[in-house]
């Protein structure tokens, strides 16, 4: 569900309480379309996350930190220059649109008053985030620029007067009588169905206008033209709670994954569970945290990913060419039995004969031999024979090629399944750089260029005992080749790509430390959505490395399997 007006109203008044008069010590800008602002008030902090994500937009107050670039983004770079120690002096919202501004007051150059307004339009692809200096309305830069190339109607850069999106001309629900209402139904033919509030009022959106329309009809209120007093008295019931601030603020779950989220309850989703918050702050955070963060690691991760597929298309067209050759080689022996038959026949045959007919003394059959009547006798003879030992060598060519392409689609998958599986931008990076020692990504090495190494995921077993996957490639060899004793426990999924997993090991594994560390190994593997998934395990003495394998490729004998639904892991994890 979009962050629509009526939930950004329950929002603005947690902001007004929180950030009203309060100082803006430090603007950060972590990702290209979000800013974070630092601030101070009544001597608690607080940290205020805005997104012009085209997918995520939102505004709330955020508990989380996000790594900044090295170099602050010109935009961020601005905000520092007008914002830092200014006061808020004003939070408001455009009606109920999904408009908002904030006003700040600080000093400029020559030690006046400036105000300057940060407005926040939360509008899908069209979101943006634009500071506007409030004595001539001029823009002094916006995190997205529009100009008329973009946009011939709207402009956002630089230097122009800022001008509002076009009106809706929809009611505000907060503040509308029944005639308005009445007319705005007649004046445009609304239909009367399910999306009836929404095309109405400004800032409902599609989900609440369903909700609106099931207490209707659970009110047995029918939904007619002639009714239309009775729904308008009844829904303004609804909003005016809305205004006395009587909100229910839950996100809806199904399946494990989170579908739907409000201030108002939504009664219609009887077979959600349901997951409430003190405010409309925590109930983002929650949402967004998890969908945004997949959602811009794998825009981080898709050129890999392509690259990937373009390497695992071409082995597998290789395979195919190699078995098909396989398949040919398989009339070798043919070959050698007409070499043996014409050698024993060699006096039967004379020159410029097209076939000869000889008796195949393996069946006990006759069979018609081709001749090439340019050839002599042995050369006949010798031709058959080159044709079996080119087959044969063609054969022990292609058996040593399959394995080879076969090993290297493993590891393709393998490196695909960590990118499916990063949690952080360095653990991105890090598979970039095992690409480019692979040799699949070409790449001049920046040497002044510091990367952070991320470490293997740490957890407890619900028994205390340490548990280490490996979040790609070169951490599953760190881990299972340098890292591990011995005796430690190794556990992989069986014949799926997935990470590493050790299980320190200070005398016996019991079961359940067992079943939770096997769950680990399903879970960050290809097979993390499958049911029934094997995972191998043994002592880490019986895992070894081949000569000339690829990062995290390693063979193992004397294992057991154990047999895993994948679950999302409840274990304690350590930083």
């Amino acid at each position: 569900m979009a962050l629509d007006g009526i939930f950004l109203y329950s929002i603005i008044n947690e902001l007004k309480s929180c950030l009203l008069k309060g100082r803006v010590n430090k603007v950060n800008q972590p990702e290209k379309d979000e800013i974070v602002l630092s601030i101070s008030n009544n001597r608690k902090s607080y940290k205020l996350c805005i997104s012009a994500s085209a997918v995520y937009p939102k505004i709330h107050l955020t508990t989380i930190s996000k790594p900044n670039p090295i170099t602050a983004p010109m935009f961020c770079m601005l905000l520092r220059k007008y914002l830092n120690n200014s006061v808020i002096i004003d939070i408001k919202q455009f009606y109920t649109d999904r408009i908002v501004f904030i006003d700040f007051k600080s000093l400029d150059e020559l030690g006046f008053d400036s105000i300057y307004t940060l407005v926040i339009e939360i509008m899908g692809r069209h979101s943006n985030i634009t500071l506007v200096r409030k004595r001539d309305n001029i823009i002094m830069d916006s995190i997205k620029h529009v100009t008329p190339e973009i946009n011939s109607v709207r402009n956002i850069y630089p230097g122009i007067e800022f001008v509002l999106p076009p009106s809706s001309n929809k009611l505000n629900p907060l503040n509308y009588s029944y005639e308005s209402f009445k007319e705005y139904i007649y004046k445009n033919n609304i239909s009367l169905d399910n999306k009836l509030f929404s095309r109405v009022f400004m800032g409902v959106s599609n989900p609440l206008s369903k909700e609106i329309w099931y207490r209707l009809n659970n009110n047995n209120i029918e939904i007619n033209y002639d009714n239309l007093n009775l729904i308008s008295e009844f829904i303004n019931n609804m909003f005016n709670e809305i205004k006395e601030e009587k909100l229910d603020f839950s996100l809806y779950k199904k399946d494990g994954t989170f579908k739907d989220f409000h201030c108002i309850k939504l009664t219609n989703l009887t077979n959600y569970h349901k997951e409430e918050y003190n405010s409309p702050s925590d109930l983002l955070q929650n949402y967004y945290l998890k969908k945004d963060k997949e959602d811009r690691l794998n825009n981080k991760a898709s050129s890999m990913q392509k690259l990937i597929n373009i390497n695992l298309d071409r082995c597998y067209k290789k395979l195919g060419i190699l078995k098909n050759t396989l398949d040919e080689c398989e009339k070798k022996e043919i070959y050698k039995i007409y070499g043996e038959l014409l050698t024993a026949n060699i006096y039967n045959i004379k020159s410029g004969d097209k076939e000869i007919n000889v008796l195949n003394y393996y069946t006990g059959e006759n069979v018609v031999i081709k001749l090439k009547e340019n050839k002599s006798p042995s050369q006949n003879v010798q031709f058959y024979y080159k044709k079996y030992n080119k087959l044969k060598k063609s054969e022990e060519s292609a058996k040593t090629q399959i394995k080879i392409t076969k090993d290297e689609i493993n590891y393709l998958q393998s490196v695909f399944t960590n990118l499916k599986n990063a949690e952080d931008y360095e653990s991105i990076e890090e598979i970039k750089s095992e690409l480019i020692e692979s040799g699949y990504i070409r790449f001049r090495k920046n040497k002044n260029k510091k990367q952070k190494i991320s470490k293997p995921m740490h957890f407890k077993s619900s028994e205390g005992i340490d548990i280490y996957v490996g979040k790609n490639n070169f951490q599953n060899d760190y881990l299972t080749l340098k890292f591990a004793n011995k005796h430690d426990i190794w556990l992989h999924t069986k014949e799926v790509p997935g990470s590493h997993v050790i299980v320190k090991n200070f005398g016996n594994v019991s079961d359940k430390t067992l079943e939770e560390s096997a769950n680990l190994a399903a879970y960050y593997s290809k097979g993390k959505e499958s049911s029934k998934v094997a995972v191998d395990y043994t002592e880490v003495k019986n895992v070894h490395k081949p000569n000339g394998a690829k990062p995290g490729m390693v063979i193992y004998y004397t294992n057991k399997t154990i047999f895993i639904d994948p679950k999302q892991p409840e274990l304690e994890r350590l930083k």
